[in-house]
């Protein structure tokens, strides 16, 4: 077999099924399995997913076991000679695909790649790449110096954005969002390290790749990437598992700034843990952890003129009647650019109808109009699910954030 998919599930069952869907189609010509670990969803993931997508292999835990621990108990099932460690919130590519499998059997060097990942209003996300962490580097960070000069190799290492993001690189640490391993050099240099719960545990792995010889590179492929919806979602829960995980990074790799850096970070975790489990709580309530969705979703709705009477009667269900725009088109006029959006309008979200259109081909549209301020948002006509940044609805309502 040539490529295992891996995912962790977490409460993102619709999230998890968009993955599933533009998974078939990236990876319809290569010989593929799909391993999805449940961490203990209470969201009915399993029979939910479970019934749409018989051919992927489901392991539901009754544990949360966390990301590190969760990816090992599939990668000891996987028989790819790659792996694919891939997010359920991401939309993936035919290209990215096809271009990493293409990339790593030409590049016997490669242990790992990472691609160009997309945000939500189709820019360039900074995270699909990033250098080795020094405490340098965390205060360029930190301070925002990295930001202030991106094209510096002395202020811009973090992401290491002084790097062209349509040209191939060597790199130092790959995203764990979306990492093609080759199941070789997952052996040589050993699985995740399950110190880790969450985060930092992509960088460890990556930089027992470099460690053993091999290299990790960045290719210009692109995926979509929502960002959090498959991890925490408090803005403090992510800042104290960052840094709580960033302190066993420097604890085991390099002692010397694990004591230059022990004070700071020590005391920046134990505030944030301090503000979870006493401060927020007290004054702030059980509900301190919600997320508040965004007010006034505007549309700009691509699709067909079949799924237009759909799409109106779910907005209108959810109080979003009025302020939308519709455009009816095909799958080739997406791809050749035959559809201008010059201006937003007022608008702050397109819609696209995924049944009409292939992920590629939307993926390609929204880097196109990366400057317009739109978020990616999609309806199937197979599912009834309009998914947004933050927030999931049916015809009856929202039933996610």
């Amino acid at each position: 077999m040539k490529l295992t998919v891996v995912t962790i599930s977490y409460n993102v069952k619709y999230f998890l099924e968009q993955c599933l869907n533009s998974l078939e189609q990236a990876a319809r010509n290569i010989d593929h399995e799909v391993i999805v670990v449940d961490n203990a969803s209470d969201d009915g993931s399993t029979e939910y997913i479970t019934a749409r997508f018989p051919k992927v292999k489901w392991i539901a835990s009754d544990v949360n076991h966390g990301f590190s621990r969760a990816n090992n108990i599939a990668f000891e099932q996987a028989r790819g000679k790659y792996i694919l460690m891939l997010n359920p919130d991401t939309i993936v590519t035919r290209e990215a695909i096809e271009g990493c499998l293409d990339f790593m059997e030409k590049h016997p060097e490669a242990g790992a790649t990472g691609v160009k990942m997309l945000n939500k209003d189709g820019n360039f996300a900074l995270e699909s790449r990033r250098g080795i962490v020094t405490p340098w580097v965390s205060i360029c960070k930190a301070t925002g110096l990295s930001k202030r000069f991106p094209k510096s190799r002395l202020f811009g290492h973090y992401y290491m954005s002084y790097l062209p993001e349509e040209e191939a690189n060597a790199i130092e640490m790959v995203s764990g969002a979306f990492m093609f391993l080759r199941r070789s050099t997952l052996k040589k240099v050993g699985k995740l390290d399950e110190q880790f719960f969450m985060y930092w545990e992509d960088s460890d792995l990556s930089f027992r790749i470099l460690k053993s010889g091999a290299k990790n590179y960045y290719l210009p492929h692109p995926i979509l990437h929502y960002k959090g919806e498959s991890s925490v979602k408090s803005k403090l829960k992510y800042r104290y598992w960052l840094y709580y995980s960033l302190q066993l990074f420097f604890r085991k790799h390099n002692f010397f700034y694990y004591i230059l850096s022990y004070i700071p970070l020590k005391l920046t975790v134990s505030l944030l843990k301090f503000r979870i489990h006493c401060i927020n709580p007290l004054f702030l309530g059980k509900e301190w952890e919600t997320r508040s969705t965004e007010p006034n979703k505007r549309f700009i709705i691509i699709g067909s003129q079949e799924s237009r009477d759909e799409i109106c009667t779910l907005l209108s269900n959810n109080s979003m009647a009025d302020g939308h725009k519709y455009i009816t088109a095909t799958d080739e006029e997406l791809l050749n650019g035959n559809i201008d959006i010059k201006e937003s309008n007022g608008h702050n979200h397109i819609l696209f109808d995924t049944e009409h259109f292939t992920y590629d081909n939307i993926l390609s549209f929204m880097q196109r109009i990366k400057g317009k301020n739109l978020k990616i948002a999609t309806y199937s006509t197979k599912t009834k699910i309009l998914i947004t940044d933050g927030a999931i609805y049916n015809s009856d309502g929202l039933i996610a954030d």
